[in-house]
């Protein structure tokens, strides 16, 4: 028997909001049906006007609110807010970071059911405000100039932004300078319908402790209009310039970055620091946007894998090796894996960089290379891993089981698949000690967390 609805489309209705979603709608709920509507808070009374309804959930929109929260306040930036992916502007930072670590609490319970976890208050940034080191913004046009911004949810339309309040000072001023330069030259932005025009992004990278600036040009053809111009006088305008790249990219392809890169003027790379351990950064690097919190977030993860230097680490998705380059100055020796071979690459340099000789980089599956290296009688007292948002294969983490590596640390930026995969270590026989949640993404719904895990006869001793 079909259910009847308790709302129907285009209906006006009285809420009052329980909970925050995942991406930080607020949640009523009509004779037990949920209702998501953004920019709702827990515990604020509003009118709301039902936009869509479907067998299970409807989406409302906010119409008037009769009781705030204490957690409310103005938006500083209602483009961001919008369309800049800064979907908690509207919430004070208190509220944000009590909404995150609840929400690591909330998942770790329902999906992995850790009942008895130690789950640390979240660690938040004492300015939440300007703290990304890059921007990349998409190139069109309007009135015979270039804009440069945001694409509006769902659609390819640019929003021209000025300013973004979460971007670090240096990065707005890069972005604005290229952008008039280039729209003074007459430089045509790329059409995506068409596939024609010149340029299509801007990016800048700024290292935060050294103070020096790189600007990527993203064209889809290999020439570039007045370049000798273009580059005089970003560097006439950008003090703290080092680097001015060139990227081609001529697919037709929402990748932003294509594959000929040329510098332009100044050097390949900018160099930044993440507590001692110095970074060379280049246009196709990956590299934290948020470094002072990585700093935290990396220190967490070198306090619970707990080193003695007598120990062999394994760092599963180890990027251009940061974390591996924190935790070779505590470990025996490191072994990094990356599937990404120019990150390899990338971490060699910065061992290099850093005369650290007890690390060592392969390219490849982690899932494919870490048994190999098991094989080779290269077990792991300790193994890190820090995958991307759809967590660890499941091929690694039953290597990680058969491994059985003493202890394991897992940096996570998605909490639902975090309590996923610590749910089957445990089932492997491992225990997870506690839990750090960090916020590096201050006005946005992402958290990320570090996790110490033990195997259930160590975890015992400890």
């Amino acid at each position: 028997m079909n259910r009847t609805l308790p709302v129907t489309k285009n209906d006006y209705i009285d809420v009052v909001f329980e909970d925050l979603t995942h991406d930080g709608a607020g949640v009523a709920k009509v004779d037990g049906y949920p209702l998501f509507v953004p920019n709702g808070l827990p515990g604020e009374k509003a009118k709301v006007k039902v936009i869509k309804v479907n067998k299970s959930y409807g989406i409302g929109r906010l119409i008037e609110l009769y009781e705030k929260s204490p957690y409310r306040v103005e938006i500083e930036q209602q483009d961001l807010h919008k369309y800049g992916g800064c979907q908690l502007e509207h919430i004070s930072y208190e509220g944000q970071l009590k909404y995150k670590e609840n929400q690591v609490r909330q998942v770790l319970t329902r999906i992995g059911k850790l009942e008895d976890v130690v789950i640390h208050p979240i660690l938040g940034m004492d300015s939440p405000w300007r703290y990304r080191n890059k921007a990349q913004v998409p190139v069109g046009e309007k009135d015979g100039k270039l804009i440069a911004g945001f694409f509006k949810p769902r659609s390819h339309e640019i929003v021209d932004t000025n300013e973004s309040l979460i971007q670090i000072k240096e990065v707005n001023e890069a972005v604005n300078a290229v952008k008039e330069i280039c729209s003074q030259h007459s430089i045509p932005a790329y059409q995506e319908e068409t596939h024609k025009g010149v340029l299509r992004h801007i990016m800048a990278r700024y290292g935060k402790q050294t103070g020096e600036l790189m600007v990527v040009l993203i064209t889809r053809t290999a020439e570039l209009p007045h370049k000798n111009k273009l580059v005089d006088e970003i560097v006439a305008r950008l003090p703290h310039v080092k680097s001015i790249v060139h990227n081609v990219n001529s697919k037709r392809t929402n990748v932003i970055l294509g594959e000929k890169t040329t510098v332009l003027w100044g050097n390949e790379v900018i160099y930044d620091y993440i507590g001692n351990v110095k970074f060379a950064i280049s246009a196709l690097s990956f590299y934290q946007v948020n470094p002072d919190q990585t700093r935290v977030l990396y220190e967490k993860a070198l306090e619970y894998a707990d080193l003695n230097e007598k120990e062999t680490v394994i760092d599963a998705y180890c990027g251009i090796g940061t974390i591996s380059l924190f935790l070779a100055q505590k470990a025996r020796k490191v072994f990094g894996v990356e599937v990404v071979s120019e990150a390899i690459e990338d971490a060699k340099r910065n061992a290099k960089l850093n005369g650290i000789n007890n690390a060592e980089f392969a390219a490849g599956e982690a899932e494919v290379v870490i048994p190999k290296w098991y094989k080779e009688g290269n077990a792991a007292d300790v193994m890190v891993v820090d995958p991307p948002r759809k967590g660890c294969d499941e091929a690694l983490l039953q290597t990680i089981i058969e491994m059985r590596p003493k202890k394991v640390v897992y940096v996570s930026c998605n909490p639902a698949t975090l309590a996923r995969d610590l749910r089957i270590l445990e089932d492997g026989g491992y225990k997870t000690v506690e839990v750090q949640p960090v916020d590096m993404f201050p006005q946005t719904t992402h958290v990320e967390c570090v996790s110490k895990i033990a195997l259930k006869e160590e975890a015992g001793a400890q």
